[in-house]
């Protein structure tokens, strides 16, 4: 990939020009926004993920949730049927938790192996294997009725699941612009914590219809569906472009305003399509389409992405340099922090509901699910289109400067959401309340946590997007090491300390861990101007080892 030009090592990695307010800026912009420019810059290749057509678009973000959902399901199958399985296997509910321990634990470090994969020879085989993995594992789940069995077939699908943990949100940000990513990304959130919430509404009635071990074959069913479709209709995300700190040559600056960033080299022929100024014709910009051909069906169906050198170990290796990166840091554990509650609810649902004075039924706890799903819906439209909006708009007040930080403000709310629900939910639960109340807590803890999801994540790409294939794995392995140790100590820390006194503890230290999102909103940018040499060394090596994105 020739790229002339050369990184802009004073570039800030994550502040982005993202508001032509002048309209000095020679680079596409936006055909919904005028003011907007496009970030990353796209390619003249019509097979770039970014010069999709909407419905190319479409189709791929379709898949990806499909894959998600199915994925997801398969994870979450178990939380509203603990007891049953207990009742049957002779299994312990502390066993069974501390076997979902085990897969978060593996969902997370085995994004190190994947994701290397998925860059090394594309995502769509990743994604594939994947889907028909879990399906083995969900055929093999009824007959694991020892301990060391049923531990032994989760971490296998902690570990071949673990792309939906952070893969899919680079195969988002492959196809979006930056100005578009939060609402896509509010759907991924949505679709993973939804699956998560949708299974135990699901498992619920299989139970009570067909025994628990139809729950586990229905979800080796759903993932067979899934598999057909994503393989006819699920496309090659990876495409290596230029980083977006790259800056062009003194003859091609139109003005004193332009900045470093989305500004494209015109010596590159491949990246000649990307700079256009706002009085080009139209005509121009699609003559530079046809020099290259489009793919064939049968060549998106293909399994392997373009041969690339040899680097897996490398790359496997790399995501664990980046601990020296606060804001990535910063990102894992703020996804930690907000799925421990999520955890702590799943640990707890089954036990609290199905005991006096409540006495749900196995498809009555399942049914209670449906509360965070709505919780969620709202969360990610909450955080994704609103949360678009309100990026903008502090952009346009910043100069059209666009800060990763500015994301962070939405969570504001979760100031108000974490403390109350988790009160509300413990405390309610010792003193019996009334069962709406916990349902309705359900779905605020759920609310919470999927805000928490997407703005880590978006916040962590947004830093450093050439990164962000890597860095996610960093974030998941932080974020999924805090969920094992939770999922490990849940049953045994709310039996001894009671449920009062155990959820005004766990709302006192959700809101202490929310607070942070101040200190980062204010040091940030100084910890990303302190370490952009780090970064770009890295973006260097990611160069040189083909992994750009």
């Amino acid at each position: 990939m020739g790229i002339h030009g050369h990184l802009d090592e004073d570039a800030i990695p994550g502040t982005v020009h993202l508001v032509d307010l002048e309209g000095t800026i020679r680079a596409k912009h936006s055909s919904a926004h005028k003011d907007v420019v496009l970030v990353p810059a796209p390619s003249s290749d019509p097979d770039d993920p970014l010069n999709w057509s909407p419905r190319r678009k479409l189709l791929s973000t379709i898949s990806l949730s499909v894959y998600t959902l199915m994925v997801g399901i398969a994870s979450a199958a178990i939380y509203s049927v603990l007891v049953p399985i207990s009742d049957d296997s002779g299994l312990t509910v502390a066993d069974l938790n501390a076997g979902t321990g085990y897969m978060f634990l593996f969902f997370g470090w085995g994004c190190l192996f994947w994701q290397a994969l998925a860059l090394q020879y594309g995502k769509r085989p990743v994604y594939l294997f994947s889907m028909l993995a879990t399906m083995g594992i969900m055929l093999w789940v009824p007959h694991a009725t020892t301990n060391g069995q049923w531990i032994g077939s989760k971490i296998l699908q902690g570990f071949v699941g673990a792309p939906i943990e952070s893969l899919c949100e680079i195969s988002v940000t492959d196809i979006y612009f930056t100005h578009e990513r939060g609402m896509y990304m509010g759907l991924y959130a949505f679709m993973l914590a939804g699956s998560n919430f949708l299974a135990p509404v699901l498992a619920g009635f299989i139970n009570d219809g067909q025994g628990w071990k139809w729950v586990m074959y229905w979800c080796a069913i759903f993932l067979a569906i899934g598999f057909i479709f994503c393989f006819f209709f699920m496309e090659e995300t990876n495409y290596d472009r230029a980083p977006l700190e790259l800056v062009n040559t003194p003859t091609d600056t139109p003005g004193t305003s332009t900045p470093k960033e989305g500004a494209l080299p015109s010596s590159d022929p491949e990246k000649a399509g990307a700079i256009s100024t706002p009085d080009e014709s139209h005509e121009t910009a699609t003559a530079g389409l046809e020099e290259h051909k489009k793919k064939t069906y049968l060549q998106k169906l293909s399994l392997l992405d373009k041969k690339r050198d040899f680097h897996l170990f490398r790359t496997m290796i790399r995501p664990l340099l980046f601990f020296s990166l606060p804001s990535v840091v910063y990102a894992g554990f703020s996804y930690g922090s907000n799925l421990v509650w999520f955890n702590v609810l799943n640990g707890t649902a089954s036990l609290i509901l199905s005991a006096p004075p409540y006495n749900f039924s196995s498809s009555m706890v399942g049914l209670s699910y449906v509360s965070p799903l709505i919780g969620v819906a709202i969360a990610s439209f909450y955080s994704g289109v609103i949360g678009d909006r309100v990026v903008l708009w502090l952009a346009r007040r910043n100069k059209g400067i666009m800060e990763s930080e500015h994301r962070l403000w939405l969570f504001s709310v979760s100031l108000i959401l974490i403390p109350g629900s988790l009160i509300l939910w413990g405390v309610g639960a010792a003193h019996h309340v009334q069962w709406f109340g916990l349902i309705f807590a359900m779905g605020v803890i759920a609310a919470s946590n999927c805000v928490g999801v997407q703005l880590s994540v978006s916040y962590c790409i947004d830093s450093y997007k050439d990164l962000s294939g890597e860095a996610m794995v960093t974030v998941i392995i932080i974020r999924n090491t805090m969920s094992f140790a939770v999922s490990y100590g849940i049953t045994p820390w709310v039996t001894n300390m009671g449920y009062q006194n155990a959820f005004i503890l766990a709302a006192f230290a959700g809101l202490a861990q929310v607070c942070t999102f101040l200190a980062v909103v204010k040091w940030g940018k100084s910890w990303r101007t302190m370490t952009r040499k780090r970064y770009f060394k890295f973006v260097k090596e990611s160069e040189s080892l083909g992994v750009t994105h």
